[in-house]
Parts: C-alpha cells; structure tokens; sequence
C-alpha cells in the first residue's frame, strides 16, 4: 500500500518535468500529457476507493443506516474530487475564470443532493425538542 504512493508520486514527478519542457515548444501537449496524467492517477486510485466505499455500505447495513443518505454522501464525495479534478485541469491550462466557474456548479450542485440530508436531520431535531 505504501509503495503505491511511491509510484503515484514518481508519475506525477515524470510527467511534471516532461509537461515543463513540452510547454516552451508544444503547450498543447503538455496539456494533454498532465490530463492523462491525472486520469491514469485517478483511475490508480479508484480501486482503493471502491473498497473503502464497500466497507462503509457494509458498516451502514450493520448499523441500519438507511443507504440513500450513504449513497448521496458518496455521490458527495465524487461530485468534490470531480470538480477539483476538472478545475485544475482549467487552471493548468491557463483558464482560471473556467476553473472558478467549474468550482461553483460543484458547490451548487453538493448543495442541492444535501439538501435532503439537511431535511432528515432538520426534522430529527425538531422530534427531539419538545
């Protein structure tokens, strides 16, 4: 596991110095070698992720958590590293009124599958106070 980190790092390490030195004659490739980059980074991680996302729905089953709100936590989850992933991509590029922008619909968008959480506990509170 720890390893994998070593390995994570050096690719990004690899790709930042040939992204560097592309950039002065070719920009248009250093972009792209940073996209894939960070796509095959993500994709590395995924598999970790799946598993810590199964243990979670295993112990919400256990504590008889209802799975639409554990659901909508992970949609969360994926909704912020999506965004993160998307605007530095934009800033990476230069576009950094993009980024801002993609950052924003991220924000409305965790808002707006939060608000039947905020609801649930909202109406958790008012059943507990006389």
């Amino acid at each position: 596991m720890q390893m994998e980190i070593f390995q994570i790092v050096g690719l990004g390490l690899i790709a930042a110095v040939l992204a560097v030195l592309l950039k002065q004659h070719r920009p248009e490739i250093a972009l792209q070698v940073s996209v894939v980059t960070g796509l095959i980074i993500i994709m590395l991680i995924m598999f970790k992720l799946a598993s810590v996302l199964e243990a979670l729905q295993g112990m919400a089953q256990r504590i008889n958590v209802d799975t639409v709100y554990i659901s909508t936590i992970f949609k969360i989850v994926g909704i912020a590293y999506i965004a993160e992933f998307g605007s530095q991509v934009c800033r990476d590029a230069g576009e950094t009124s993009i980024a801002s922008k993609i950052e924003l619909a991220g924000k409305v968008i965790i808002m707006v599958l939060a608000v039947p959480i905020l609801m649930a506990l909202l109406d958790l509170i008012i059943s507990i106070v006389p």
